[in-house]
């Protein structure tokens, strides 16, 4: 029975049997952790390029319209028939509306206002429609539920006590004189 056993040992330690596990456990969640994180960045690029699209085609209807200035809630409905991937979008777009002075510049706020679910009331957005030749900024910002809800590139993200996602675009006009 003694003789057994160190052959076992000797054995246990010449077999190769077994590598392709090890390197497998040891790499396969690398690049698990990679295919994820693509497929998380690629839906929000996607997301993020058709609200840049949607908020870019309804600037560029404000400016060719002359004369009359946008409301907060024809803006939304603008914005959400534009772009289709943002669920509920009515209820899921803010909108911030700038008048900036172009001679005396000053930065936007820091924050960008956006809505969150797990809250009932609406946030208060700026909207400040301009007068004749004023500059105005637009910021939207929309609410996402990530696809891998933190893992991957997901964890690396902000998100808000319900869990979403907010993704921000920005565009700049001119308003007409009427």
């Amino acid at each position: 029975m003694k003789k057994q056993t160190p052959n076992l040992i000797k054995r246990f330690k010449r077999s190769e049997s077994g590598n392709a596990s090890i390197e497998f456990v040891i790499i396969f969640p690398v690049f698990f952790f990679i295919m994820l994180s693509a497929v998380e960045l690629g839906m929000y690029t996607v997301k993020s390029a058709l609200l840049e699209r949607a908020l870019d085609v309804v600037v560029r209807d404000l400016r060719l319209t002359t004369g009359t200035p946008p409301t907060h809630s024809g803006l939304k409905t603008q914005i959400c028939a534009e772009t289709k991937v943002v669920p509920d979008c009515v209820n899921n777009l803010a909108i911030e509306l700038y008048n900036i002075d172009p001679r005396a510049w000053y930065d936007l706020p820091e924050g960008v206002i956006c809505t969150n679910r797990s809250e009932e009331v609406d946030p208060v957005t700026t909207f400040h429609n301009g007068m004749d030749n004023d500059l105005m900024i637009i910021q939207v910002c929309v609410k996402y539920t990530p696809i891998f809800d933190n893992f991957g590139l997901s964890a690396f993200l902000e998100h808000d006590t319900a869990g979403d996602t907010a993704i921000v675009a920005r565009s700049a006009f001119v308003q007409e004189p009427t």
